[in-house]
């Protein structure tokens, strides 16, 4: 009996300092993000200081391709992470900065003052320029704000059933980027199907609404869920206001497209997806598929019905601008060749 005891108390001890370490690595995590922030409102600070003593300076233009903001208001679990940091990857090499816009509680609905703040830092930073913003915000019209020139968006998104399980499985189990990390649901041990059955909150139809306010925007009826009104805005502003949207089903064929549209950001970038140790570096731990009894559940409500009603859009949208930009040939993908040309010019150069 005592070599049992002794075990007993062995693990017991072992579960102890485990418990003790994960608390420890939760604030370490915690006084790097205080940490990261206080940086970042000093370095916006001098940046704003220096702005107001070149304010009566008139500075020179920068060049056209130099001028240019990306931004990407990344929705949660659509691969994100694996496509961002290809622009990581890629900055130093092809000159340009990449900033996270890191909210508090990551709240993707930012204060009218902090609207405000936002849009004249990323119009007027300079330094920053060319510049690729990334953050879990939702859309934000730069035209209201009464400021010259317009950042241009680009977006994924995903199948709505597939986003919410696999953002279900990371809140308590997270992932391989940070597995040492302590999720807010860490120790919850219940089943997606299992939550479905017994018609829990995390897995309510609510939860399905995402996509649609992310593009919808800044308006109270885009949070609304099972608003009509918020679909049609979504629509609405992923075809007139994002240069590119892609789908997580089809990552690939996004940078591709991208890297062909956009060189002076992500040149390099298809081949880099392909082969660099970053690609899908995110992968949510211990996810489990649901079952067909839970799908059909969650495809009665008219919530589920409008996300994937965005989402077909999405892919539609996506699918028309892919077949216009490359073609197939023996398995591979081929960007085209420039299809226009000018003639006719007058008056003619003597």
């Amino acid at each position: 009996m005592m070599p049992s005891k002794l075990q007993l108390l062995a693990v017991l001890a072992f579960a102890v300092a485990m418990l003790l370490i994960e608390n420890q690595i939760q604030k370490l995590e915690e006084s790097r993000a205080r940490l990261e922030r206080t940086i970042a409102r000093h370095q916006l600070a001098e940046v704003e200081q220096r702005h107001s003593e070149d304010l009566g300076r008139e500075s020179p233009p920068l060049a056209e391709k130099d001028d240019m903001v990306i931004i990407y208001n990344r929705v949660p679990k659509t691969a994100s992470t694996s496509f961002t940091n290809i622009a990581y990857d890629l900055c130093g090499k092809n000159r340009f900065h990449v900033l996270h816009i890191n909210t508090t509680k990551n709240n993707p609905v930012m204060s009218i003052q902090d609207q405000v703040r936002f849009v004249w830092n990323v119009t007027s930073w300079r330094e920053m320029k060319p510049g690729f913003y990334h953050g879990h915000v939702a859309y934000l019209d730069f035209s209201k704000y009464g400021v010259q020139g317009k950042p241009m968006y680009i977006n994924v998104v995903r199948d709505p059933i597939e986003r919410l399980v696999s953002y279900y499985y990371f809140l308590r189990f997270g992932d391989n980027y940070r597995p040492g990390l302590r999720r807010r649901k860490q120790g919850d041990k219940k089943t997606f199907d299992e939550c479905v059955s017994s018609g829990g909150s995390d897995c309510a139809p609510e939860k399905l609404w995402l996509q649609i306010p992310f593009f919808c925007g800044h308006h109270s009826e885009c949070w609304d869920a099972g608003s009509r009104w918020a679909l049609e805005q979504a629509k609405y502003n992923l075809v007139n206001e994002y240069l590119l949207v892609g789908v997580t089903e089809e990552l690939e064929d996004f940078i591709r497209i991208l890297e062909a549209a956009l060189p002076r950001f992500f040149k390099g970038a298809t081949e880099l997806y392909r082969t660099g140790k970053k690609s899908h570096l995110r992968k949510t731990s211990e996810k489990k598929p649901p079952s067909k009894e839970t799908i059909a559940t969650l495809q009665q409500s008219d919530i589920w019905k409008m996300e994937n009603e965005f989402y077909e859009f999405a892919l539609e949208q996506f699918q028309f601008v892919r077949a216009h930009a490359v073609r197939e040939k023996d398995g591979e993908l081929y960007v085209l060749a420039q299809s226009f040309f000018y003639e006719k010019i007058y008056p003619k150069v003597s």
